[in-house]
Parts: structure tokens; C-alpha cells; sequence
């Protein structure tokens, strides 16, 4: 009997252990400047598959994120923001979408890079917007 409790209770840590090897928590900047630019840069983390925390910061202007990192990367999740207007460090949002914005959500653009090139469509969303 003590044999086989011990076992199971090896195999259910062993089951957690692995659950939580594959959850990543990780923090980067995502410009914005209103509570609008907060539930638009969360929804659309949160729209990515593996994403399962969103947490933008209006004052720091830094999003920490927790997510499956068997199901999707940070580079993807900076994607699927850039693509509802908002830059990253690693990630200008299309000109097109910014100018689209409300203006309370427009923010000063000289902190990212003019020569990035915008980023694609995000492929690993929930809701796949690809064409």
C-alpha cells in the first residue's frame, strides 16, 4: 500500500513539474498611453494560443506576460500586439494601424526604431487572423 501511494504521488509531482517547466513568465515594453491602450495590448496577448496572463503597466509601459512556451514564443505575442497598433522594442506596429488609433491611445513614436520594418500578421493567435 505505502508502495503504491508513493507512486502515485511521484507521478503527480513529476506531472506538475513538467506543467510547470513548459510556463515561461516574461516582461517587455509595449507603448501606449490610456486604459484603452491596456485592454487593447491584453486582449490581443491574450489572444495568442499558449498566453495565459496579460498585465500591461500604463505608468512603466511594461507587459508581463505568462504563457506556454511549447505553444507560442514572446516574438509572436510582440506580433499580435504590433498588429492592433501598438510598437515594441522588437516590434513596429504598420503606420496604417497606428494612425487608426483614438488619439488618446497615440503616443510618441521616436522611442522605436524608423528603420523596423512593421510586423506581419500573427499566425499563432487563437482567432487566426492570417490571409
Amino acid at each position: 500500500m505505502k508502495t503504491k501511494l508513493f507512486s502515485l504521488l511521484s507521478l503527480f509531482l513529476l506531472g506538475t513539474i513538467t506543467i510547470m517547466a513548459q510556463s515561461k513568465t516574461e516582461s517587455f515594453k509595449v507603448y501606449g498611453s490610456c486604459d484603452m491602450c491596456e485592454t487593447r495590448i491584453e486582449k490581443a496577448s491574450l489572444g495568442v494560443d499558449g498566453v495565459t496572463k496579460s498585465a500591461w503597466n500604463k505608468e512603466t509601459m511594461m507587459l508581463e506576460i505568462s504563457y506556454n512556451a511549447e505553444k507560442t514564443n514572446t516574438d509572436e505575442i510582440q506580433k499580435a500586439i504590433a498588429f492592433v497598433g501598438h510598437d515594441t522594442d522588437k516590434c513596429k506596429a504598420d503606420d496604417e494601424v497606428y494612425n487608426k488609433l483614438p488619439n488618446c491611445c497615440k503616443y510618441e513614436r521616436t522611442n522605436t526604431s524608423s528603420t523596423k520594418a512593421p510586423c506581419k500578421t500573427p499566425c499563432k493567435t487563437k482567432k487566426s487572423s492570417c490571409n
